[in-house]
């Protein structure tokens, strides 16, 4: 039966009605896709994120290359404005940040921008919350009690090596680590201990550096709290058995790099948290509500390869306590 073109005509009007009720349905059905962004100072910390956080968020229901984009903007301190401001280029939903340097860059970039941020220092003196509990602002995160742990880090070392009385603290800029080179120097002078403060702004300074601690007379050393610094774990690990020097790291993990001692909240608890409350944020939870929170659980490394390198015998009460020791 052959149609008119009145017929004709309406049914393509129909047809493309239909096509575009279907287009419609489509994209009101079709997943949000989220956008997350990095920003750190430590390439290290974005290699932990990507091995912790990203399954937890994957579980949440957020995965990479599905309803999930990540945006990872790492590089030195200086530079950290500039890569801020290339992250908010991306309109994130929300955005990681590993220090409180970077916290600092994306709030200045990105003014509305959720952040969940890795806090070294007190979060309230620092700006970044009007409390613990109730943040009200656009941050919310970990604070990571550093000058704390920096100072029992300092007091286990000297447990494990009790003849040391010249301890070296290495950390990376004087200004900016003030607060936890200062709480190891309190904890020294209440041991009987003479602590010897040294930076390293780059990994380039690291040889000359450990030549001077050498000079110094250092005993043991300290690796002060810092993304850089455990980025470069291996090289220092490998540098203090070059001279000599008993050394205790943040995080436990870094006992694998070759420290003699490592210390330090659980990572991937940590990183669990965190991808929680970017969970929350995608769903609609405001930063400012959810608590500004401290670790709750810690990991104690110690690895007896390189003890018996350096010809270290450490007192079982050390051995005991310890979550892992590597042999």
């Amino acid at each position: 039966m052959k149609l008119g073109r009145t017929s004709r005509c309406t049914l393509f009007i129909f047809g493309l009605l239909l096509s575009l009720t279907s287009l419609g349905a489509f994209a009101q059905t079709a997943p949000k896709v989220y956008h997350l962004g990095v920003l750190s100072p430590s390439s290290g910390t974005v290699e932990r994120l990507r091995r912790l956080m990203l399954p937890e968020l994957a579980r949440l229901g957020f995965a990479e290359g599905d309803n999930l984009v990540l945006n990872v903007e790492a590089g030195p301190r200086e530079e950290l404005p500039r890569l801020a401001r290339a992250l908010a280029a991306t309109r994130p939903d929300a955005v990681v940040a590993a220090s409180a340097a970077a916290i600092r860059a994306m709030r200045e970039e990105g003014r509305s921008v959720p952040i969940v941020g890795f806090i070294a220092e007190d979060p309230i003196s620092a700006g970044f919350a009007a409390s613990l509990g109730h943040p009200g602002g656009t941050i919310t995160g970990i604070v990571m009690l550093s000058p704390e742990l920096d100072a029992k880090r300092l007091l286990l070392l000297h447990e494990a090596v009790p003849n040391s009385r010249r301890i070296a603290a290495l950390a990376v800029h004087a200004a900016r680590d003030t607060p936890n080179v200062v709480a190891v120097k309190e904890a020294a002078d209440r041991a009987g201990i003479e602590l010897l403060p040294f930076y390293a702004a780059s990994r380039d300074e690291y040889t000359s550096v450990f030549a001077a601690m050498r000079s110094a007379g250092a005993e043991a050393l300290e690796i002060i709290s810092a993304p850089e610094l455990y980025t470069d774990a291996a090289m220092l690990a490998e540098l203090a058995a070059e001279t000599r020097l008993p050394t205790i790291c943040e995080w436990a993990d870094m006992a694998q790099s070759g420290c003699l001692l490592g210390y330090g909240p659980d990572l991937a608890e940590l990183e669990h948290r965190v991808a929680s409350y970017v969970a929350r944020i995608f769903r609609g939870a405001a930063p400012g509500d959810l608590p500004i929170e401290r670790p709750t659980h810690f990991q104690f490394a110690v690895n007896l390869k390189t003890a018996k390198a350096l010809g270290l015998t450490l007192p079982p009460a050390i051995l005991a306590r310890a979550d892992d020791v590597i042999e």
